[in-house]
């Protein structure tokens, strides 16, 4: 594996960390989400605007294209396995959230 594959599933794997704390911490601020048929355009509205969606979103976008320049470098049974420092960096970071 050279540098470069190595940084770029290691970035897309923090960065997918990143976005799913982010995203967590999202939920903590707007409460329980429920989406009903009366109320979705609502529930999406204020997902929407809240700023820790907005960069969770962000966040997945770009762990996505570094992702994929990834794996065009490092075969998939190689980057597969990384995914699991995901869990940990999260279990890890979830706990102080």
């Amino acid at each position: 594996m050279t540098l470069s594959g190595f940084s770029f599933l290691m970035a897309g794997v923090l960065l997918n960390a990143v976005a799913q704390l982010l995203l967590k911490a999202g939920t903590n601020v707007l409460g329980v989400i429920t989406l009903t048929r009366a109320n979705w355009t609502s529930e999406f509205g204020r997902m929407a605007v809240e700023p820790h969606f907005i960069a969770g979103t962000a966040c997945y976008v770009v762990s996505l294209v570094v992702w994929i320049l990834g794996l065009s470098r490092v075969p998939v049974s190689v980057a597969y396995p990384m995914l699991s420092i995901g869990y940990v960096v999260n279990a890890i970071a979830a706990y102080y959230l």
